[in-house]
């Protein structure tokens, strides 16, 4: 990716509804050309998608947590997708190193719809352990992270 891919991108998280004008304004770009290096991005896979960024506190999710799970044996991440994905609460599941297998980010309303979720996550078949930590603030939130 060259420093004007960058940029492009750059753009983009930074405003994800800018027209191919605006950015290229700001990257020396006429909008065409904007559009056919975006087009090829999403082609070759370097922009995976683009989606909407909601504040969770006007979602009225309240709570958030990290659940460590600890699993009996080798799971794949393909099977920590299929178990998890389906619970609505959990945003994001990524294998991690360490003692944990992997951490599962939730958010939820209110303090009983977080254990309602951690007791739904412990029922999973090959988790035998979960450790749950609760967040107090966000201190940096980068978009698309």
């Amino acid at each position: 990716m060259d420093a004007v891919n960058r940029a492009i991108v750059g753009e983009l998280l930074r405003d994800g509804r800018a027209t191919y004008q605006e950015i290229g304004g700001v990257v020396g770009l006429s909008a065409p050309a904007v559009k056919r290096r975006v087009d090829l991005m999403v082609t070759r896979g370097e922009i995976a998608g683009f989606t909407v960024r909601v504040d969770p506190q006007a979602m009225g999710w309240t709570l958030e947590g990290y659940v460590e799970i600890f699993c009996s044996g080798i799971v794949s991440p393909a099977v920590l997708e299929r178990d998890f994905a389906p619970i609505p609460e959990v945003v994001r599941v990524s294998t991690v190193t360490g003692d944990a297998d992997a951490m599962v980010h939730v958010m939820a309303a209110n303090m009983e719809q977080i254990e309602h979720v951690v007791e739904r996550i412990r029922t999973v078949t090959h988790v035998v352990k979960t450790r749950t930590a609760l967040v107090m603030s966000r201190v940096v939130d980068r978009p698309g992270a």
